[in-house]
């Protein structure tokens, strides 16, 4: 199956910290809704009580992240962006 590695910036994984990552990703994992995708596994690549890069493993899903579609576009239209805002609170709301 194909999937994505999402690998945390170092300098991101360093302030954020390898336990509170690997803990706020298994909490992550618990989720289920039909808008949140799966985690498959997640970890470090550091030898024991290294530093190394945090990551996470997910399906891979074809297409394009909002944020590259800001970039290209600036701005969503008020259809898109209300779609967006409501599913974001839905999910929240949810959890």
């Amino acid at each position: 199956r194909q999937v994505a590695l999402k690998v945390l910036r170092q300098e991101l994984g360093v302030l954020l910290g390898a336990e509170r990552f690997l803990h706020e990703i298994k909490t992550t994992a618990r989720l289920q809704h039909p808008h949140i995708l799966p985690l498959y596994d997640s970890g470090s690549t550091a030898a024991e009580g290294g530093a190394g890069l945090l990551y996470y493993v997910m399906p891979y899903v074809q297409g394009e992240t909002l944020r590259a579609k800001l970039e290209r576009e600036h701005q969503l239209g008020i259809d898109e962006a209300l779609r967006t805002i409501a599913t974001a609170e839905a999910i929240e709301n949810r959890y």
